[in-house]
């Protein structure tokens, strides 16, 4: 059954979220300099600190994922909400800067996690499937590209494939086991993926967080940022799961591709 004109509207707009610019444009922009300008500030040592924090970081998610998430499905997401907790979470980054990071990025990823999976639950995902609870943790994959992308393939399925074989062996061995086996090398090799494209806008985020001039109300806003980025990541991934139930994967992701093919 071919898409309506109200769902292919639907996939032009989560095609227009998940190939929008990246999170150092969004930012630069709201910081009025060119992000380079923080890169070239954070020390060499503070990139194994960003890795670190990143990894804690989405193990906590993974956890939050598979313990809390759920809830009845086609509940509208409260993203302005998540937003200004994510923004008050990272007020502590603005005041202290990088040596917050390791404390602040945990919460912040969990208050994204939340929003996501309320994003999800919008789209009609089933929270209780282990499958639905890892797209929400995929979805902070969807946010940075890796030197090993296709650059001619449209950025979010080059994401998708990238991840696809690591999430469902972590989807099964959930699905088994739960967390009973925490260091299991399904849920290693999920963490260690997502971790690799995470971590290319949290260093962007900490970037932006180490020009002095930031603060704790620029540190707030940087957060806000950093969370609404990934609500339409989430938003736009969500949609064409939603889509893919109805109309098959190979469908959409032609007249996805074929839309992206037109436009860049």
């Amino acid at each position: 059954m071919a898409l309506s004109p109200a769902e292919l509207d639907d996939l032009h707009y989560a095609q227009e979220l998940l190939e929008s610019q990246g999170l150092a444009a969004k930012i630069s922009t709201m910081v009025g300099a060119p992000l380079e300008v923080g890169l070239n500030k954070l020390p060499q040592s503070w990139h194994g600190a960003i890795q670190g924090a990143t990894r804690k970081s989405l193990e906590k998610a993974l956890a939050v994922a598979v313990a809390t998430l759920g809830g009845e499905t086609g509940m509208p997401p409260t993203n302005r909400r998540h937003a200004i907790a994510a923004g008050i979470s990272g007020a502590a980054g603005g005041i202290f800067g990088l040596p917050a990071l390791a404390l602040e990025l945990p919460v912040s990823t969990t208050i994204m996690l939340r929003s996501i999976a309320e994003i999800a639950r919008s789209q009609g995902e089933d929270l209780r499937l282990p499958d639905a609870r890892l797209q929400c943790v995929q979805v902070l994959a969807l946010g940075g590209r890796t030197d090993a992308d296709d650059r001619g393939e449209a950025g979010y399925f080059a994401a998708r494939a990238a991840l696809s074989k690591a999430v469902s062996d972590a989807a099964a061995h959930l699905a088994r086991y739960g967390l009973s086996q925490q260091g299991a090398p399904a849920l290693v090799r999920l963490i260690s993926q997502v971790a690799a494209r995470f971590s290319v806008v949290v260093t962007e985020k900490a970037a932006a967080q180490a020009v002095p001039v930031v603060g704790a109300l620029g540190g707030a806003a940087i957060n806000t940022v950093f969370i609404r980025h990934f609500q339409s990541m989430a938003t736009g991934h969500f949609i064409i799961r939603r889509l893919e139930r109805l109309h098959g994967q190979d469908e959409v992701r032609r007249l996805y591709e074929k839309k992206y093919n037109n436009t860049v």
